[in-house]
């Protein structure tokens, strides 16, 4: 039997109630589990000092000598317990607030004991609180290493006596218990390749390190097994997908295509929108079923291209849909590309949570008989009632404020699977694309359309508003119009809410009707509402809109050339990336001003300066991993994703990702099932990791 699958209760020094605790705080159920809760900083043991040698400044203190002199002081709860430690050069104080029982029963006279600790000065004497204490013989005798591991722990934890130490000795007796070597989870043609450590020199050494050339060669090893099995898993799934997933063959470029790109196309394709057009359609004739995810920063045009899709799904006698997670940016997809289409005679409709009975009625009519050519919506595209006759190809805008079941859905939606093209506005840093979509093809529109001026962004504090007021003035004076944002984090949140109501009481003060007309538009709106707040600003019949982050995404009125960010500091890099890209859609030159207070946080500090310095969509997106982690970008809604790496991290090792990426393609280009007998131990391993994991790699 693999010891390893022991519970880890059967450990020794563990026992059912510290495993309960470790069960419920850490999700360790087995050794095997502990033996992967991985340290987060190392302590330097190598240097004793002596009493003398104390300084207030040092990190810590690590002393070799006597305990003597136990006093305890107080009463009940505030009983505390003194004691001396002394060596040949003096002595200081230890103090005991907390297990001053414990400590009686366990300090012996005349031993030598090793202790560690943070001193500090107190009345001309060092004293060192609560201080690590171990009998030298017992010190000596253990497996231990120049840098001690320090772990994670919890407040529950604590309280039940599994501090970072504790878990340090169950790591020791883990290892006493094997006895054996742990067995290697990588070929050996690998390990050879890359001059890697075997894993059990690798596990002993990142929570036992001699030196920190092995600790390095350690963490190496396990974030480099970490990251390739993550491709490997991604990988293979796709070729899985590719393989068995049989897609409608689009042969045809016809006249839906051919009409409107002669009559309705009123501006060139930029050469990356050609580019990714070429992508699609190739995807389209291949005879696999198309799953690509289409970046592009905001105003870069991937609408057009997804409509030039949709036509030529059109063409081939198929329908097509788009998906967008708001019915404002749903309805906006429905205006820009029906106005798009005029005189094409193509049927195009929307359906949203506000749909009425009659429409709803007509629309699931037409869907089924095959009139009805596209259909833009929210979720309520995924509902049971909605069946299509054909449907060719799924456009889901936004993709990642879909979950992956929402998405499984529109995929069930034909027999066979309809063409997939995710989009998405929020630039994915390299990493994060290669792990957490790894298994789509991707494509890039990395061009914005000529005759677009970046928006100039500014920083400004609240003290300075009269300014950022006269500046506003000005430009409606020449006839633009204005976006003031407020946070508003999640529409439940009302206190965000009073922020807005209190800026829309000042604004309409500082900008009084008849003269200025301002409209409003926020989370806690019914649909309707927002939707005639917003044709008013869209027709020009308000200068100004004060919002939420609800007009992040969708809104597109090239006349708006201002957008004010108050609290800027409240606001993620992403979302202010997103809400800039409402200006700056039009010819006119356009401006972003972030306001604060003068209170800034290093982040914060960060993520204005980011702004101001840079247009650049895939930047800011590198920037905000750095600040917030891949974890946070990739969304809580991106389940089933192999993703929780416990040791390597996306920002700091890119290098390792690479090469694990490379060497997962080469072999699933090789050995696509690992059938190989080199390759045995990697279909094992896979196996193992994924056990417990959702299979979504197949939808996307």
């Amino acid at each position: 039997m693999d010891l390893l699958k022991n519970e880890i209760k059967f450990l020794s020094g563990v026992g059912p109630k510290k495993a309960s605790l470790l069960q419920n705080e850490l999700k360790v159920y087995t050794f095997e589990d502990l033996l992967y809760y991985f340290p987060f900083r190392y302590t330097d043991r190598t240097k004793f000092y002596s009493v003398n040698q104390i300084r207030e400044d040092l990190p810590y203190t690590q002393l070799k000598g006597k305990i003597s002199s136990l006093v305890t002081a107080g009463e009940g709860r505030k009983q505390r317990l003194h004691a001396e430690f002394y060596d040949s050069t003096g002595s200081i104080e230890l103090v005991w607030f907390k297990g001053v029982k414990w400590v009686k029963q366990n300090i012996k006279p005349n031993t030598q004991y090793v202790l560690f600790g943070k001193a500090s000065l107190y009345n001309s004497k060092f004293t060192i609180t609560h201080p690590e204490f171990e009998e030298f013989s017992k010190y000596e005798s253990k497996i231990k290493s120049s840098l001690q591991a320090e772990y994670h722990t919890s407040e529950m934890l604590k309280k039940g006596y599994v501090n970072s130490k504790a878990i340090l000795t169950f790591q020791r007796n883990i290892f006493k218990a094997l006895g054996t070597k742990i067995q290697e989870s990588l070929p050996n043609y690998l390990i050879d390749k890359f001059k890697l450590i075997s894993l059990h020199e690798a596990l002993i050494n990142i929570h036992f390190p001699k030196n920190t050339d092995l600790l390095f060669q350690s963490q190496r090893r396990l974030k480099f097994e970490e990251l390739f099995y993550n491709q490997l898993t991604l990988l293979k799934q796709k070729k899985l997908r590719v393989n068995n997933t049989k897609g409608f063959v689009f042969t045809k470029v016809g006249d839906y295509f051919n009409n409107f790109y002669k009559n309705n196309l009123k501006f060139e394709l930029t050469n990356a929108q050609k580019r990714v057009l070429k992508e699609i359609r190739r995807d389209f004739g291949s005879g696999k079923q198309c799953n690509r995810l289409l970046q592009g920063d905001v105003g870069s045009g991937k609408t057009i291209v997804a409509l030039m899709a949709m036509l030529i799904a059109l063409d081939n006698g198929f329908q097509a849909c788009i998906m967008a997670p708001t019915a404002i940016l749903a309805t906006q997809h429905f205006d820009t590309i029906s106005e798009l289409l005029e005189g094409l005679n193509i049927n195009i409709n929307i359906l949203t949570g506000s749909s009425k009975t009659k429409q709803r009625r007509q629309i699931h009519e037409e869907l089924e008989n095959g009139e009805l050519n596209i259909l833009v919506g929210t979720h309520s595209l995924i509902e049971d009632k909605v069946k299509f006759k054909n449907l060719g190809l799924a456009i889901i805008d936004e993709q990642h404020r879909f979950g992956v079941a929402q998405r499984a859905k529109m995929w069930a939606k034909n027999t066979n699977p309809p063409h997939i093209v995710v989009m998405t506005a929020t630039p994915i840093p390299r990493t994060l694309s290669m792990t957490v979509y790894g298994d789509l093809d991707v494509s890039v529109i990395d061009e914005l359309p000529p005759g677009r001026k970046p928006v100039k962004t500014y920083h400004y504090f609240d003290t300075q508003r009269l300014k950022v007021f006269g500046f506003i003035k000005k430009q409606i004076q020449e006839g633009r119009q204005i976006y003031i944002v407020y946070p508003l984090i999640k529409e439940s949140e009302t206190m965000d809410y009073k922020d807005l109501e209190d800026g829309y009481e000042s604004i309409t003060r500082a900008f009084p009707a008849p003269k200025y007309a301002v409209s409003v538009v926020h989370g806690q709106m019914k649909n309707d509402e927002k939707q005639k707040a917003m044709q008013l600003f869209i027709k020009c019949q308000t200068q100004i809109m004060v919002a939420t982050t609800v007009i992040e995404v969708g809104v597109n009125v090239p006349n708006a050339t201002v957008m004010i960010i108050e609290s800027v500091e409240r606001f993620g890099l992403s979302q202010l990336h997103q809400l800039r890209g409402r200006v700056g859609r039009g010819a006119d030159q356009s401006h972003c001003v972030l306001m604060s207070g003068y209170k800034l946080s290093k982040e914060a500090k960060k993520r204005i300066s980011t702004m101001v310095g840079t247009n650049d969509g895939f930047r800011i997106a590198e920037v905000d991993m750095q600040i917030r982690g891949p974890g946070d970008i990739a969304g809580t809604q991106q389940s089933g994703v192999p993703f929780e790496f416990k040791l390597a991290s996306l920002t700091k090792d890119t290098n390792i990702l690479q090469i694990a990426r490379q060497t997962a393609t080469e072999i699933i280009e090789n050995d696509a099932n690992l059938e190989k007998q080199e390759n045995k131990i990697l279909l094992i391993h896979l196996k193992k990791i994924n056990k417990h994991k959702n299979r979504w790699g197949i939808i996307s």
